[in-house]
């Protein structure tokens, strides 16, 4: 592994991470539109159709999608998942400021909360999964409570719960995106 990677890792094992309410969503989002023009963001939404916990990250990349949001990675047909991340980030243009948005777990008190982050998330992180960290700014969901078979939770994690979290990303997005052209106007 990269030094500059290692070190990475290493600050973001260090980082203190609080779960935010979902209303948090649309300022980080804000922020991020104020220092990138929105057709030079990349949404990298991480994780697989096959798997109900870890499906997060590809249906808020379809509900962009059908938004209209250019420039989205990971959908329900087209996931980013382990297999595909690699190739799928090589696609995007360097000067793009990527928000990387997937699942994982965390404490029980966390769950339904977003971990959010002007750092890369490294995905499957909880799975002890070796990916490489993705992107400028995270949002991770927390989706359920971390336990000893994390892939078998990740399985068995409400549809519903990951459903809703997924459209609240989405919106928050959409509404961050509107007020930077009504903002810019």
């Amino acid at each position: 592994m990269a030094a500059y990677k290692r070190e990475m890792v290493r600050h973001q094992g260090r980082e203190v991470r609080k779960g935010v309410p979902a209303e948090n969503l649309v300022s980080f989002f804000k922020n991020i539109v104020q220092l990138h023009s929105p057709a030079e963001i990349t949404f990298v939404c991480i994780g697989t159709d096959r798997s109900t916990g870890d499906a997060l990250g590809p249906l808020t990349g379809s509900l962009l999608q059908e938004s209209g949001m250019e420039n989205v990675i990971g959908t329900l047909s087209s996931p980013c998942d382990a297999d595909t991340l690699e190739k799928k980030l090589a696609l995007i243009p360097a000067h793009h400021a990527i928000i990387a948005i997937d699942a994982c777990l965390g404490p029980k008190n966390a769950v339904s909360t977003y971990y959010l982050s002007n750092n890369p998330l490294i995905p499957a992180q909880s799975v002890g999964g070796k990916l490489p960290p993705v992107g400028q700014y995270s949002v991770a969901a927390v989706v359920n409570a971390n336990g000893p078979r994390p892939y078998s939770i990740l399985q068995m994690t409400s549809l519903h719960l990951v459903m809703g979290m997924s459209r609240t990303i989405a919106d928050a997005a959409i509404e961050a995106w509107k007020w930077r052209q009504t903002f810019h106007s």
